[in-house]
């Protein structure tokens, strides 16, 4: 939750002390808190409102909050999962109107404005009636909801249009297209406000990819949301080499070539958080599309129990990383949380009598007590070259961000071979796939069988949305998905997010890790050695304890996680 303190040199609108000590009245008087309890919250961070700092501390619930608050003011309550806020009403109230105030209106009448708010207080109603000029009924919401509402109602990306016209009418269009080195110093041009305006929705919405993209006479403009893309802008055409231009620059690439890929990095903060973003350009027809990957470094690393490794895989792979050497790869696809798992799996792993070295391309969140190196090939440091200088370094765990070539896979293989604890990731479908990656790489099989450890292999799957659950009626073709891998009906039936405003109309919030753990054992060696079917060796990992990724998908369905349709969009599923 983020906190929009308001004070008087911020704000015109209301006193953020008064509305502090309105509530504190509120709950002491209702014998909701205690004062020593209040006056212990308000000795806490800074930068937070009094209802912010009780909530985060656990002294009271939100919906405890939100509903003590109505009835103490005797007002309605509103629901957001159910109730969107109208177009006409939204509009009578400025975007910084709406944040200093914390109101957001829902309905508008002849004679009134019903307007969601945390604090539905008399003095702060009539600060909000003074700035629509008309009556106004109050109506609480939870903080967690007026923040999405505020986020999802006042989109920043709702005033490109007025960017996109300034940028049009302007006389040397051509040229600022062409070479934007004024608005590299002009932070009010207007493609550099569009740029921004992308940007800052993205963070805002959860996104871990922004898409540019040249699409005939227009620029579709496209955001990854749990591991899913939507559509988010359409801009004129003309606007499209400026924005790849501006992006280029404050990427530090090459903005004159445009046929040649491109790579770059952009650490700025948006709205008071650290980002770090990685900017990817290629040529295609109709123009350079560009992809950037937003990394918000102000979200907390997450440990092994928090992934979503049900708790014997958790334990098993938690004794198997902590061997003294050998090699433990993470497999799946770009964006599957490869990443994520090796970081939680390094936290696990993080002590002082240990020496921990990475070396990644690119370094995506920063550990104070251990040594990370980047990738820069334009300085020659490549994973081979780097990790050869790693190995002199006297290391006891070393992290391969990724093993993209024969060399490295050689040098992390005989890192493993030569008493060091090796963690890496891999693009492969699923744990056996993993192994004869590496043979096709031209790595042999008997130095595989003796350095791999453990091979972990995952999905990102997305939750249903727990605000809008109703229950619906599954197709055939889930029905045999779910019967041909042993899985049974959900408790209390089949369910689904239905969309709601906390889940932008998507059924789905946030993801989980599906795994699939594969110990190289004795008998797994073998067939590696022999060079078995890859049929073969999936049928002894299976008998050994291996519980496949539709296996362990299907056991969320039948928790009520996530649905069928939606472990068989995102795994890839062979024979059904």
């Amino acid at each position: 939750m983020r906190g929009r303190r308001r004070d008087e040199d911020a704000s015109p609108f209301s006193s953020a002390e008064a509305d502090d000590e309105r509530l504190a009245g509120v709950l002491v008087a209702t014998r909701l808190l205690e004062p020593y309890q209040v006056d212990a919250a308000r000795g806490s961070a800074e930068g937070e409102t009094l209802a912010e700092k009780l909530i985060r501390s656990g002294t009271i619930g939100d919906e405890e909050l939100a509903q003590a608050l109505a009835e103490q003011y005797g007002v309605d309550q509103v629901d957001f999962r159910r109730a969107d806020p109208e177009a006409a009403a939204v509009a009578l109230l400025g975007r910084d109107q709406a944040q200093a105030l914390r109101a957001v209106p829902v309905s508008v009448t002849d004679e009134s404005v019903v307007v969601a708010v945390v604090d539905p207080s008399p003095e702060h109603v009539r600060d909000i009636a003074a700035a629509l000029g008309r009556p106004v009924v109050a109506a609480v919401a939870t903080h967690r909801a007026l923040e999405r509402a505020l986020d999802t109602a006042y989109k920043v990306t709702g005033e490109v249009g007025s960017q996109i016209q300034a940028f049009e009418a302007r006389d040397s269009l051509r040229r600022e297209a062409a070479n934007l080195d004024s608005a590299q110093v002009n932070e009010d041009a207007p493609v550099v406000q569009v740029v921004q305006m992308i940007i800052t929705q993205g963070l805002r919405d959860r996104a871990s990819d922004i898409h540019v993209e040249p699409s005939g006479e227009r620029v579709r403009v496209r955001y990854r949301i749990d591991g899913a893309l939507s559509d988010v802008l359409d801009l004129p055409g003309s606007i499209g080499p400026a924005i790849v231009s501006r992006v280029k620059i404050l990427a530090g690439m090459n903005i004159v070539e445009r046929r040649r890929p491109q790579d770059g990095q952009i650490s700025m903060a948006v709205e008071g958080r650290e980002v770090d973003i990685r900017v990817s350009s290629t040529a295609v027809v109709g123009g350079e599309k560009v992809v950037m990957r937003l990394l918000d470094k102000s979200r907390s690393l997450f440990r092994l129990e928090q992934l979503g490794m049900p708790a014997d895989t958790a334990e098993r792979y938690s004794r198997l990383i902590r061997s003294p050497y050998g090699m433990v790869i993470c497999a799946g696809p770009t964006g599957g949380g490869k990443t994520t798992t090796l970081y939680a799996s390094l936290g696990e792993l993080n002590t002082p009598d240990r020496n921990i070295m990475t070396i990644e391309d690119p370094v995506e969140y920063t550990f104070d007590s251990i040594n990370q190196i980047q990738i820069n090939e334009q300085a020659g440091v490549t994973f081979a070259g780097g990790l050869r200088s790693i190995l002199r370094q006297d290391p006891d765990i070393i992290l391969v961000g990724e093993i993209r070539d024969v060399d490295t896979a050689r040098i992390a293989v005989q890192s493993a071979l030569t008493g060091h604890l090796v963690l890496s990731s891999l693009h492969a479908t699923e744990a056996v796939s993993a192994l004869y990656r590496l043979v096709d790489m031209g790595i042999e099989p008997f130095l595989i069988a003796s350095s791999i450890t453990a091979v972990v292999a995952q999905r990102l799957v997305r939750r249903s949305c727990t605000s809008c659950l109703e229950t619906y009626t599954p197709s055939p073709e889930e029905l045999a998905f779910l019967r041909n891998f042993g899985g049974s009906d959900p408790v209390g039936g089949f369910r689904h997010g239905a969309g709601c405003q906390f889940c932008a109309h998507t059924g789905f919030l946030e993801r989980i890790g599906v795994y699939e753990l594969l110990a190289v054992t004795d008998e797994v060696r073998e067939l590696i050695v022999d060079r078995a079917p890859h049929d073969q060796m999936r049928k002894l990992a299976s008998s050994q304890g291996m519980r496949t990724l539709q296996e362990q998908a299907v056991r969320l369905v039948r928790d009520g996680t996530t649905t069928a349709a939606e472990v068989m969009r995102s795994i890839y599923v062979a024979g059904v």
